[in-house]
Parts: structure tokens; sequence; C-alpha cells
């Protein structure tokens, strides 16, 4: 239901403005980064299109269409989602994992997709939106719905649909009656054009701050003062709040007190030993090393032009934000959040992690070589 996703008032009044004044268009596409919420909003307005209630802002919750698109098992809402073949040579399909999402769904639902692949056991496997799939798809919406008024298909990640995708060009064009596209997405560069220019852009924002404080107190059970501080540290995204929660025990401070003192004083020796203790610890906690000193980089800025007693920041980070401003000016910290955000990137795409900390390393040192201070302690 929309009352379940985090924030986001005025996309919830569009969706349901769409409905009621019969301008909903046979193909949408919810487009919003990691964190956002763009799946539970898709998934709060499949169940508010097959209500049988509706009320004025939401579903009713409680009619049999609403308690079976609550369960992922209404009939006629459709999933579709990057899925890898359970053995080898086989041509896998999302119904093969139905049982899986559901469970996904439940657990995490702002998941991002690598957190549904390792669920399902990908490890380093890619998952695909396969052919089959679109021939699936085809088949599913050319059949009767068999208890609304619509037929609708969620597809989460488009992103993972090759050239195959193009078999759906005509299904999306001249779609059946009544029969509703959902595309779910954080990158509309990655999908098809052919695909793309066919839909209706339905923009999720990341939530407002202070949505991410109360949902994490209400739904994480914080208290006020760690959900503030994690509020204003995951910068919207919620899945990352969900993130530093599940790492709140990682002493990152000393993990970057570390690696400063290794690039600045103490040498190859102590740079190798930290980058070898990096590179064993899973993706996720690498990408929030990298966001942690991304976030005190530009904390440090902010105390440059902003009278520091004026910044909520707790007081460790201020100390080594107050640190970094005396080792590098802001020139040097704008070109080190780039390299930071480079290296996430990189990381999302599999990246060979002792390779890429050691260039990051090397290029953090170049940064920081020509106002060297001995050490962040």
């Amino acid at each position: 239901m929309f009352k379940d996703v985090i924030g986001q008032t005025p996309v919830k009044q569009h969706l349901v403005e769409l409905v009621h004044s019969n301008r909903l268009s046979h193909a949408l596409l919810f487009l919003g980064p990691e964190g956002s919420g763009a799946l539970p909003m898709a998934l709060a307005f499949s169940q508010y299109v097959v209500c049988e209630n509706r009320r004025e802002a939401d579903a009713c919750g409680v009619c049999p269409s609403c308690v079976k698109a609550q369960q992922l098992m209404h009939p006629d809402i459709h999933y579709s989602y990057p899925v890898i073949p359970k053995k080898a040579g086989d041509k896998p399909v999302s119904t093969d994992y139905g049982a899986e999402w559901r469970e996904f769904i439940g657990q995490y639902p702002y998941g991002n997709a690598y957190d549904w692949l390792q669920f399902i056991g990908a490890e380093n496997k890619q998952g695909n939106i396969t052919a089959q799939e679109c021939n699936d798809i085809i088949r599913k919406l050319n059949l009767k719905s068999f208890e609304s008024g619509y037929k609708i298909l969620v597809m989460w990640m488009p992103e993972y649909l090759g050239n195959e995708g193009n078999k759906l060009l005509k299904l999306i064009e001249e779609p059946p009656a009544d029969t509703l596209f959902l595309l779910v997405a954080e990158n509309e560069s990655l999908i098809l054009p052919t695909i793309l220019s066919r839909t209706q852009l339905v923009k999720i924002p990341l939530p407002e701050t202070v949505d991410i404080e109360r949902a994490l107190a209400e739904r994480a059970g914080l208290g006020a003062e760690q959900a503030r501080q994690i509020a204003v540290l995951c910068e919207g995204n919620y899945h990352e709040a969900l993130q530093l929660i599940r790492h709140a025990e990682d002493d990152w401070q000393g993990v970057l007190r570390e690696w400063l003192n290794a690039i600045l004083k103490n040498g190859p020796i102590a740079q190798v030993k930290w980058i070898e203790e990096i590179s064993k610890s899973g993706r996720e906690r690498q990408k929030q090393f990298l966001r942690y000193f991304n976030h005190l980089l530009e904390q440090a800025i902010r105390l440059r032009y902003i009278d520091g007693g004026g910044l909520p920041i707790p007081e460790g980070e201020r100390d080594i934000a107050l640190r970094l401003n005396k080792i590098a000016d802001i020139g040097q910290q704008r070109a080190i959040i780039e390299e930071l955000d480079n290296a996430a990137y990189y990381i999302e795409r599999n990246a060979h992690a002792k390779m890429l900390f050691h260039a990051l390393t090397i290029k953090v040192y170049h940064i920081l070589a020509d106002r060297k201070i001995a050490v962040i302690s």
C-alpha cells in the first residue's frame, strides 16, 4: 500500500490522480535511484489499481484483491526480474523464483539488484531477463484477466533486459485491452531506447531526510539521535540507511585513520596490509567505507563555509572533518570525492577489490602529496 512507501507524498498523489482522471498510460516507467522506493511504489500502485474498494488516497488493504496483491499472489499481477540458471543448460524465467521473490520482497522491500541476486545464490553470476522470459510475458498478458479489470506486469530492473527485449515492443505498443506495464528502473541509460520511448516517466526522488528519520524510528526501532545521524549520513537512500544499521559496529573512523596514516606516514608496507584487509571484506562493506569517507569529506567542505557550531555533526566526525581540512584544500577534497565515487561505481560492477583499492590508494597519495601533514590521529 502507499502508506508503506516512505515519504513520496507528491508522487502518490500524482498516481492516484492518473487513475481517478482516467489518464493512465498503458506503460509507466518508475525511475528512481537505489533506496528511493521505486519498487515499493510500483507494487503499491499495482495494488491500488486492482483494489475493489479504493479509498481517496490508498487501497483499502482488506478486500480479497488487496490481500492477494500484498502477498504477491494476485493472478492478474505478474512480476519479472533478473534471474540465473538453477543448473547448467537451464533457460530460467521469473516464475521459477516465485517463492524466493515473495520472501525477498517481504524481508527487503528496499533491496537492490545485488541483494536479490545474492538472495538467490547468484554469487558472481550475472542476472538476466531472458528471451524465454519475454516469451512468457507475451503469453501471460495475452490471456484474459482472472479477477480484476486489469492485467499488470511489474518488471523490476529492465536494465537487465538485452536486445531480446525487442520481442516486447509490439505488446507494449499495441497491448491487449486493460493491460498495464510498470517498469521499475534505476538507470534509464541502460534501458533499451526502443522500450524507453514507449513509456510514461514517473520520477521517484530520494525521500526527504525527515521521512528517513521517521521510518528508522518506527520501522527499525532506532532511538531519535541514532535515527537522525543515520538519516543524515544516508542522504535519502533508505537501502543505505539499513546497510549502515547492519554495519553499525564497524569502526569506519578507525579504518579511515589507518588508511590515511598508511598513505601519508607509514608507507607501502602499511598500505599493502590495509589493502589486503579491506579486500577481504564484502562488496557492501567496501561501499559503506567509501560512502563514509565521502560523507566526511563533504562535511569537511561544509565546515569551511558554515560556522562549525551550526552543523549537526557528531563529535567524532567533526574532529576528523576538521583534520581533513588541514591535510587537503577544497580542490584536493573534491578530487578525492570524485575518485571515491568512481571506485564505488566499479565495485558495483564487480571490479577486482585488491586492484581497485591499490589504484585508489596511489591516486589519493598523489592528490595529497603536495600538502602532506604527519598523521590523522
